[in-house]
């Protein structure tokens, strides 16, 4: 029978699993969106190559269903953390998946730029540096916001997929408990956490997505 110290182990590992691996991918995947969009024809810092690559390589990880990946990148996994069984080595494949998603979604919001405001900025001495931070973060703040969030969302599904091969959490106690021994009260109690976790994450992402929006 579950426990609630059970659940509540779950619980920690699940937000572990998604806030550990939503920073890095928010991380990573800021600085490859920003490359991708600098480096496109006509902006600050044109690479035809660079960004070619960057969007071959990115389109490529997104096409990749999340429980392939984590099969996938086992390998990977197990060269980083020291195994590819765990809560902290379901972290890998998890920004993985997350990276390129949020890369897009750096780069979406910054296409969204007016040129006009870019051109002016640099015409009045704006550095590359200054025009990034000042200028492209501070113009896209709220869809930045707003990709975050629904990251973040899809984490939690891909962490309960995650649990399916020994990555813990709740995915983990839903199989173990809800599936194998048919557990309907602790199939009840995951299902109803993961939709909790989820609201409260949606709610806190409009609050910061409106106050940057005023």
């Amino acid at each position: 029978m579950l426990t609630y110290h059970e659940l509540f182990i779950g619980i920690i590992q699940t937000l572990y699993m998604v806030f550990s691996s939503g920073i890095l991918s928010i991380i990573i995947g800021t600085v490859i969106g920003i490359m991708n969009y600098i480096t496109a024809s006509n902006n600050l810092m044109p690479n035809k190559y660079l960004y070619t690559s960057i969007n071959l390589i990115t389109n490529i990880l997104r096409s990749i269903p999340f429980i392939i990946l984590m099969v996938a990148a086992i390998p990977f996994t197990r060269f980083i953390v020291g195994t590819s069984i765990g809560t902290s080595a379901a972290i890998v494949p998890l920004t993985l998946a997350a990276t390129p998603f949020y890369a897009r979604v750096t780069t979406n919001a910054l296409n969204n730029i007016s040129s006009t405001l870019l051109e002016t900025s640099v015409a009045f001495g704006a550095s590359t540096w200054h025009v990034i931070i000042h200028i492209l973060f501070g113009e896209t703040r709220p869809d930045l916001i707003r990709g975050c969030t629904l990251m973040l969302i899809n984490l939690i599904g891909y962490s309960a997929m995650a649990g399916a091969i020994g990555g813990g959490g709740l995915g983990d106690i839903a199989i173990r408990y809800g599936y194998e021994r048919f557990d309907m009260h602790a199939m009840f109690l995951t299902v109803t956490i993961l939709i909790i976790i989820v609201q409260l994450i949606q709610y806190l992402g409009n609050a910061i997505e409106k106050h940057y929006m005023h």
